[in-house]
């Protein structure tokens, strides 16, 4: 659909404003109504959004030594750009346009933009004659809440949706059947189809399925899920969280990616040889190899919370080692490798706390840099038991210890670039200071009547 194309159907839809939305670096969606006269005037040259969105955390908490933006440089307006490709119309919201944005223009790249960012590895991608397909998964847990009740309980003692550990119940999914029949239907009508969607375990928790895209798509879609979750759950008076490790007596949430490489005109999905003794051909072994060589490297891009390392431990469904294993769910890779169509790679360190857009650009980047190099996937599958697998390392326990291997790393800057590098994980060690200044309740229960 062309620019005239979607300027008639907004005209004709009767909708005098429209919804537009960038990402910041912490995946979160910041945006505003912008009256449809603007909304066709910006599909020219764009429009201002204010740098702040990248220059304070997700609490709105300003940075002290952010370089891109801040109190330095006045907080000014950096240009924005419509992309029509994302044009939806919102279900939930009277059919309301949506449409997303980023800093990127032709040359033009805000270099800490996270679609920006992605955006310019499918280039490098297109360039070496390949096209990503993608797509994510989600898991989290869904409370019978309200945003007031959730505060006033000081986020504690919430009532689940469901009780007990119900994994794949379809008893859960008819009791809870109009919030779930209203995401997978309202979630397709926004264009952002459900492949599955079912209970997983632990109380009140629940996973999707997003079908596979080209990756630049499938990032948009993964996150307006989260967003599109939590606006659909807010109507039947259930509010999801999306944190990794939302109690330590549980699983965590995974945001598992889903990966191939297919030629440009997609017909040949180039992670398959039916001539290879485990079907995975040239391309995909040196792609795996990539990710293993840079996953410690570039771990806050697939990890950026505190809390992200608290899902990342033995035993809990999650990676702790620099690992992988065909169809090993206790591995940080998982390759599955069936048909031509269904070959690809499962990156298991994903949480569902994520940047997708942040995610993905480290899932091609780091295989492309295998392809570029010309690695050989020379780490053994592991066979059984992942978390005892020692051979190639350990990831980083911790979101200080990654982001400072991640800012002294060449290949994270080679990738990505140094100003990306440095903006990221200085914000990743400001997540850091304001955890390490916060008292937290177990320090109080340990500390407060014995010591």
């Amino acid at each position: 659909m062309d620019k005239n194309e979607i300027i008639l159907r907004i005209q004709e839809s009767g909708h005098h404003k429209i919804k537009l939305a960038i990402v910041d670096i912490d995946g979160v969606l910041r945006g505003k109504y912008m009256h449809k006269d603007k909304f066709i005037a910006a599909l020219k040259d764009g429009f201002g959004f204010c740098s702040v969105v990248f220059g304070w955390d997700m609490d709105d908490v300003s940075y002290e030594n952010a370089k891109v933006t801040g109190w330095h440089t006045g907080y000014g307006d950096v240009n924005a750009y419509i992309d029509l490709n994302t044009f939806r119309t919102i279900p939930w919201e009277k059919n309301t346009p949506l449409f997303l944005a980023d800093f990127s223009n032709g040359e033009e790249n805000f270099s800490v933009c996270p679609r920006s960012l992605l955006k310019k590895i499918i280039a490098e991608s297109e360039q070496m004659g390949f096209a990503a397909m993608f797509s994510q998964e989600f898991e989290w847990f869904n409370y019978k809440e309200t945003s007031t009740s959730v505060n006033e309980k000081n986020f504690s003692n919430l009532q689940p949706l469901t009780s007990g550990m119900f994994g794949y119940s379809m008893l859960k999914l008819s009791e809870n059947s109009e919030f779930f029949q209203d995401l997978f239907d309202l979630l397709g009508e926004f264009n952002v189809p459900l492949e599955g969607l079912h209970t997983e375990t632990g109380p009140g928790v629940t996973e999707a399925a997003i079908q596979y895209s080209g990756i630049l798509e499938a990032a948009d879609r993964a996150v307006l899920f989260k967003t599109a979750a939590k606006e659909i759950g807010h109507k039947h008076g259930i509010v999801p969280s999306f944190m990794a490790k939302p109690s330590s007596d549980l699983p965590g949430c995974s945001g598992h990616v889903h990966q191939s490489l297919w030629d440009v005109d997609m017909k040949t999905n180039l992670f398959f040889d039916e001539k290879a003794k485990d079907g995975m051909s040239t391309i995909m072994r040196s792609f795996l190899a990539g990710q293993l060589l840079c996953l410690p490297e570039i771990l806050p891009m697939f990890a950026p919370t505190i809390n992200s390392y608290k899902r990342l431990v033995e035993g809990a469904w999650a990676p702790t080692t620099i690992t992988w294993g065909h169809d090993n769910r206790t591995t940080a890779l998982r390759p599955l490798v069936g048909s031509a169509k269904s070959t690809r790679i499962e990156h298991r360190v994903v949480g569902s706390d994520t940047n997708s857009y942040l995610a993905m650009a480290a899932c091609l980047a780091s295989g492309l840099y295998g392809i570029k190099h010309k690695l050989e996937l020379t780490v053994e599958p592991t066979n059984g038991n992942g978390y005892l697998d020692f051979k190639n390392g350990k990831l980083p326990s911790n979101l200080l210890e990654a982001a400072i291997k991640m800012k002294n790393s060449t290949i994270a800057k080679e990738i990505f670039g140094e100003a990306f590098v440095d903006h990221f994980t200085y914000t990743r060690e400001w997540e850091w200071k304001q955890f390490a200044a916060a008292v937290t309740d177990w320090e109080t229960k340990r500390y407060f009547e014995i010591i």
